[in-house]
């Protein structure tokens, strides 16, 4: 997502090549990113990665691809003219301008960003029924992806930002109808969000659902560049610190910064860089398919990687859930 605003195309051809080589085999990316989300960056990381895949015949091959069309708008109106719907329609036509703009011919998962229908997310922390309206069911796209794999244009489905219900609904229609069966939920977990943990997990577990972790360093926070000085100060700013719009989000609130700084000490005691506790967290966990990490260089990216194989003891994970006893999720 950062492919368009922070990093340049040729540094993020780099970047792709370098993830490549690396062993990295998973790139997920979305319609609306660059982020932050603006009108002229609409559909910028696609289109990057897309030139990526055609300067480099052959790598199309060696990765899995996935990719979001976008729910609902968010203020977001240069997207279907900021409709508040997400219809069948809307889904076929996205996923035919996903592939345009990626310059392949499928997508491996093809995810709907973010619900069409009334649901806390993005930091809401309760559901509200009097703000029910009318619009698309899960069965009507549901029946739009199955159409999309039918025609050999996407392989997998998926969901994002999704709740309990959400996940269950989608698996049980599929089954109904005959369509095809979500792959994955694209959640964020990270220490300092850990919602899924009260219930979505054992719903995922016994349904079959993988989880692509997102923001698992909750976006900066928890790699220790914010404890000194905070968002205004850092010497090493990242999205929250550069982007107005970003320090209004849940990684941003202030309970999240103070609890950030207690797993990032916790790292420290215990001889770890902060980013590597919080990565090794997702990369070890039971819950955790695969881990999505946002990079804006290729050092960060190796550093990232560094955490790989680290096995957490015991008595750190204990510390994690005190940590979490005590602040709970304060950026959920």
């Amino acid at each position: 997502m950062t492919f368009g605003e922070q990093v340049a195309e040729r540094d993020a051809h780099a970047i792709l090549d370098h993830a490549v080589e690396r062993g990295i085999n998973f790139i997920d990316t979305a319609e609306m990113y660059s982020v932050p989300a603006r009108r002229e960056t609409y559909g910028a990381t696609e289109t990057i990665i897309g030139n990526w895949f055609a300067a480099r015949p052959g790598v199309r091959k060696k990765v899995v691809l996935a990719t979001k069309v976008a729910g609902p708008s968010r203020g977001m109106d240069w997207i279907r003219n900021g409709s508040a719907n997400l219809t069948r329609a809307d889904i076929l036509a996205a996923c035919d301008a996903s592939l345009k703009r990626l310059r392949t011919d499928v997508i491996d998962l093809y995810q709907i960003h973010w619900p069409a229908r009334n649901v806390p997310s993005f930091g809401a922390l309760y559901f509200d029924p009097t703000k029910e309206r009318e619009v698309s069911g899960i069965h009507e796209q549901l029946d739009a992806l199955g159409a999309l794999v039918k025609a050999g244009k996407v392989r997998h489905v998926g969901v994002s930002n999704e709740s309990s219900y959400g996940v269950a609904e989608f698996v049980k229609l599929a089954e109904i109808h005959g369509l095809p069966r979500i792959a994955s939920v694209q959640n964020p977990y990270a220490l300092t969000s850990r919602a899924l943990d009260n219930g979505l997990d054992e719903v995922m577990h016994r349904l079959g659902v993988s989880l692509l972790a997102y923001s698992p360093l909750a976006f900066g926070a928890l790699t220790g560049k914010y404890d000194e000085s905070g968002l205004n100060g850092s010497v090493q700013p990242g999205r929250l610190a550069m982007f107005d719009s970003m320090k209004k989000q849940r990684w941003a609130r202030p309970e999240a910064l103070e609890a950030a700084r207690r797993y990032n000490a916790l790292a420290r005691r215990h001889g770890l860089a902060p980013a590597h506790l919080a990565l090794a967290f997702c990369y070890t966990n039971w819950r955790v398919a695969s881990t999505i990490i946002g990079v804006t260089t290729k050092a960060q990216l190796d550093d990232d990687l560094a955490a790989w194989g680290l096995a957490l003891s015991p008595q750190v994970l204990a510390e994690i859930d005190a940590i979490r006893w005590a602040q709970r999720d304060p950026a959920q």
